[in-house]
């Protein structure tokens, strides 16, 4: 019984985790020749809180690039 464990970075939907799951599924019906009723899959998302690659989170590093607003020392004062 082939056992198939996954896992990603954030979340994906039910669809595409059915699409993961039917895709992995096939793959191993076709060259292996298992069969699907005896293939496990189980995906794991992990939180891009809870992983980092290079030296980083992978909230941080995918996180927009936000450019410092620069204030026009002649406009008037906001109120």
């Amino acid at each position: 019984m082939p056992f198939v464990s996954i896992r990603i970075s954030g979340s994906a939907t039910k669809d595409q985790k059915a699409g993961i799951v039917a895709d992995v599924t096939q793959s191993l019906v076709e060259r292996l020749g298992k069969n699907p009723a005896a293939v496990q899959i189980v995906i794991d998302e992990v939180s891009t809180e809870n992983y980092g690659a290079g030296g980083q989170l992978l909230v941080d590093r995918d996180a927009p690039k936000t450019t410092p607003v620069q204030e026009d020392a002649h406009a008037e004062p906001s109120r």
